[in-house]
């Protein structure tokens, strides 16, 4: 998955996608924000499945 997905992908599902990158730790992601898992690399499919991992409640046509 490319970032440009991810980024897409996080504002369908999201009304404010740039504030949960920035604001939102994941302990999926080793307690690091969106932002911070893709400048310390973290593929952005990785990232995806973090997000949805931490939102158990997203419906399945955005998983």
């Amino acid at each position: 998955m490319r970032i440009t997905e991810l980024r897409s992908r996080m504002s369908d599902y999201f009304s404010d996608s740039d504030t949960y990158a920035r604001d939102i730790v994941h302990a999926e992601l080793g307690g690091q924000t969106v932002n911070q898992a893709l400048e310390m690399g973290v593929e952005a499919g990785d990232i995806w499945r973090a997000i949805v991992r931490h939102n158990p409640d997203m419906p399945a046509q955005f998983r």
